[in-house]
C-alpha cells in the first residue's frame, strides 16, 4: 500500500479506535462507535481500498479530480468515497480527506461527548519538554 503512514495519522487523534472487522477483511477507524475511515483488504489482506466519509460535494470534486477516487466501495456512494490504496492520489491530499472524515463524525457528537474525548486527550498528551 502506498499510503503505509495512514494507520498512526490517524490513531493519534482525539478518541480514535480501530478494530478489525473480520467478515469484511477490514480495519476500521471510528470515534465512539462511528466509523469514518477504513482499509478495506483483500483475501490476503492486501490494502485495496481506503474508504472515507465525506461531505457530499466533496467526495464529488476529488471523485471528478483523480480517477483513483471512486465512490465509496460497498458503502453509500453519496457519503462515501474510497481511495485505491496503490493509486496516484498525492499523501497531502488523502490527509485532508482524512482530517476532513474525521471532522465530520466528531462534529456528529454531542458537545458534552466531544468535550469529554478532548479532556480525556489532553489528559494522555505528553507535558511539553517530555
Amino acid at each position: 500500500m502506498k499510503y503505509e503512514w495512514i494507520d498512526e495519522f490517524l490513531m493519534v487523534k482525539p478518541g480514535v479506535t480501530k478494530d478489525l472487522q473480520e467478515e469484511w477483511n477490514w480495519i476500521r477507524y471510528q470515534i465512539e462507535g462511528k466509523m469514518f475511515a477504513a482499509i478495506c483488504r483483500d483475501d490476503d489482506n492486501k490494502p485495496v481500498y481506503i474508504t472515507l466519509k465525506l461531505e457530499p460535494a466533496e467526495g464529488e470534486f476529488w471523485r471528478g479530480q483523480f480517477e483513483d477516487v471512486i465512490p465509496g466501495y460497498y458503502m453509500n456512494k453519496v457519503h462515501w468515497n474510497s481511495i485505491k490504496a496503490d493509486g496516484k492520489v498525492p499523501d497531502d491530499v488523502v490527509k485532508g480527506m482524512l482530517e476532513n472524515a474525521y471532522s465530520i463524525v466528531f462534529q456528529s457528537l454531542s458537545k458534552k461527548k466531544q468535550k469529554e474525548i478532548l479532556e480525556n486527550n489532553a489528559k494522555d498528551a505528553p507535558a511539553k519538554g517530555e
